[in-house]
């Protein structure tokens, strides 16, 4: 049909391609500096000068007042865990009465998952809605908080629809009604500006691999003098709360990632999203998922095209050397509803009509006239032999 000439990566949010500067800060920690950062000698110092280096860097990018207050994981799903989970069974424990969760429909599936399995340990959990962008109500979450709130848990930048919610609001209700507050900043990271004083927030969970570091590496920011139960026991590794030798190459990468990030990448990434945006709604009967400028994810476009189903598109724009994705990432084997585009209030037709385009600080002029030159194609050809069309 097609005749293959690029190769266009724009499934950034389900992962990134590594910065050439993050693999080369991590190459010395795997063949020269590959000390365990909790033996006493030489070798161990240098590892744990570069995990204490690695976490000031991390805990600067969202004005922690302490290096402490950070936490190395294996990644956002390990993070929003240990935050949900830990805090639950802290007052669980501590006998304080508190067990409701308040949160929103559009949440990463770990955090749903946690959710749901903690309802089976006795926790309350609301979960809110949404409108139509996306956008949670902060009226709302405020009417929902209780006596026995302890947590307010919501997503800053959705992986699907790229809805970046309005955190200052959000961290002032949490702030005066006295519950916490815990963000899932995964994709927002280093996109958006994250300031765990000025938007009051308690708890932040972060990850790598969104952000040209490495896969296997995140961290849980923890503001200081909140009390969590740990889910994993063993040496008392990071304050004793995620015990487990630190994987040093990968924190170290994580922290170079978040050196490099920059305005410049950000500001081309709007431009370029805009212009995919622009390109795709000269097709007629498309919808755009989410919000448009900066209330949406720099690198996040997600369209219904309502009568053709977004694999089929996928699926030809794949011949053609360009990856994209019909939805997270973490769901692209199911062929169930995409519960963020079902809390939009779209239906079943119009959710597997979508596609999610993700793009990075890599991703060129060229490579999006390419995308916008075969999608329309594409698009055309499918709506010809479509029964829906």
């Amino acid at each position: 049909m097609f005749s293959k000439k690029l190769e266009v990566y724009l499934d950034n949010a389900a992962t990134t391609r590594v910065d050439d500067e993050v693999v080369k800060a991590m190459l010395p920690y795997f063949t020269e500096k590959f000390g365990n950062a909790s033996s006493q000698h030489v070798k161990g110092t240098e590892a744990k000068e570069a995990l204490e280096k690695s976490r000031k860097t991390i805990a600067k990018a969202i004005n922690a007042d302490r290096t402490s207050e950070i936490i190395f994981t294996s990644g956002g799903t390990e993070s929003n865990n240990l935050a949900l989970k830990g805090l639950f069974f802290w007052n669980k424990d501590n006998k304080t009465g508190k067990n409701h969760i308040i949160t929103t429909k559009i949440e990463h599936d770990c955090v749903l998952n946690t959710c749901k399995w903690l309802e089976t340990q006795g926790a309350k959990v609301t979960y809110l809605d949404v409108d139509s962008e996306g956008f949670a109500n902060s009226k709302d979450i405020e009417s929902a908080i209780t006596d026995k709130t302890f947590i307010v848990s919501v997503i800053h930048g959705n992986n699907e629809i790229g809805t970046i919610q309005d955190l200052e609001t959000i961290g002032k209700i949490c702030k005066k009604k006295g519950v916490l507050f815990h963000i899932d900043a995964c994709q927002s990271f280093t996109k958006t500006d994250l300031d765990v004083k000025k938007q009051n927030l308690d708890l932040v969970t972060l990850n790598g691999h969104k952000i040209h570091g490495p896969k296997g590496v995140g961290a849980l920011y923890i503001k200081d003098g909140i009390s969590i139960t740990p889910l994993a026991h063993g040496g008392g590794h990071e304050r004793k709360l995620r015990s487990g030798t630190e994987n040093i190459p990968g924190i170290v990468g994580f922290a170079k990632a978040v050196d490099v990030a920059n305005k410049k990448d950000t500001k081309k990434m709007y431009e370029l999203r805009d212009k995919i945006i622009s390109g795709i709604q000269k097709i007629s009967n498309v919808k755009l998922n989410g919000p448009t400028g900066e209330k949406r994810l720099c690198n996040n476009v997600n369209i219904s095209f309502n009568n053709i189903e977004g694999e089929s598109i996928g699926g030809y724009l794949e011949q053609l050397g360009i990856y994209t994705s019909t939805g997270s990432a973490c769901m692209s084997d199911s062929l169930d509803t995409s519960l963020v585009l079902k809390a939009l209030g779209l239906s079943p037709v119009q959710s597997n009509s979508s596609l999610r385009i993700s793009i990075s600080k890599y991703t060129t002029e060229k490579e999006v006239e390419y995308l916008l030159e075969n999608l329309t194609k594409i698009v055309e050809k499918l709506r010809k032999i479509s029964p829906l069309a």
